[in-house]
């Protein structure tokens, strides 16, 4: 069995009847698993469980609803929610903020485009923040060598995969480490001979498969202030992800550490981009940035 192709079949089923009666036992039969054996390699693929990804996937596509001008409760009941409490209640355990504060954010962004206001729609980049404590833990993967005069962090060089060339490279990762977890973490690597890399990795338990040709690290303990980026069409606006990744790092830097955020940037560890599923599907494209902090 090809239990990685067997789960991306499944998950573009979840896709393709996001908003009709999904149950496990629908989505097992569909990709010729038990419901007991599809749950467990689902959950060591995606470290989620089955229905909890299902329940994510439609709260993020509320995300382009509620943008599109829907009411709350009719994007509930699309997205299979029995009241407009609940998923107003699932909806800010999900994206830190309720839906009628997510209109808002709306209006705010509508004003600055309007008034030629960039850093209004900017300061909106940023509302989706939490605070992580996070244990140690193993990164393997291949690098594009950088010149690291003005590098400094990632940051500085934020969502790179979208200049150098790494084609291909999500795919290696999988077949010759097969990970835990299925998400990339993407990190500006420091090296003591002065040079650098952004490194385009998977989290292991250990370096033991690790390829000549890949670069392994590990990424301290730390205190995390975590950023979710907002949604982008990336099919209709090639090359928007990445910039809205830039535009988030530089507000982060620029606006919330320096703006009474009671916490400062921990120059001792290190931050990272991280692509789970979420940053799959071309419509609403989403990804987190985790940056080291400690208090003031």
């Amino acid at each position: 069995m090809n239990y990685r192709k067997d789960m991306e079949r499944s998950i573009q089923f979840i896709e393709d009847n996001i908003k009709c009666d999904l149950s496990i036992e629908l989505i097992s039969k569909h990709v010729g698993y038990s419901m007991h054996h599809f749950s467990r390699i689902f959950f060591a693929c995606y470290g989620i469980t089955v229905m909890e990804y299902v329940r994510r996937r439609r709260l993020s596509l509320s995300i382009r609803a509620l943008s599109q001008g829907m009411k709350v409760v009719d994007v509930a009941l699309l997205y299979g929610f029995e009241t407009a409490s609940g998923f107003s209640k699932a909806f800010r355990r999900y994206h830190n903020c309720s839906p009628s504060q997510y209109m808002d954010f709306l209006k705010l962004e509508q004003i600055g485009d309007s008034e030629g206001k960039q850093n209004v729609g900017d300061d909106s980049l940023i509302r989706n923040v939490r605070i992580e404590n996070r244990e140690a833990f193993f990164v393997v993967g291949y690098a594009a060598t950088l010149e690291s005069a003005t590098a400094s962090s990632t940051s500085d060089v934020a969502a790179l995969w979208d200049k150098v060339c790494m084609g291909g490279v999500e795919a290696l990762l999988y077949e010759k480490l097969n990970p835990h977890i299925h998400a990339e973490i993407g990190i500006y690597m420091p090296e003591a001979n002065g040079e650098a890399a952004y490194v385009l990795g998977v989290i292991v338990n250990d370096f033991y498969d690790a390829k000549a040709d890949m670069k392994c690290l590990v990424v301290p303990k730390a205190t995390y202030a975590v950023f979710t980026t907002s949604p982008v069409d990336e099919s209709a606006n090639p090359g928007q992800f990445a910039d809205i990744i830039k535009r988030t790092w530089k507000s982060i830097f620029e606006k919330w550490l320096d703006n009474n955020s009671g916490y400062e940037y921990d120059t001792e560890k290190l931050d990272f981009e991280y692509y789970d599923e979420r940053c799959h599907p071309q419509t609403d494209a989403i990804m987190e940035i985790w940056v080291p902090v400690r208090k003031k």
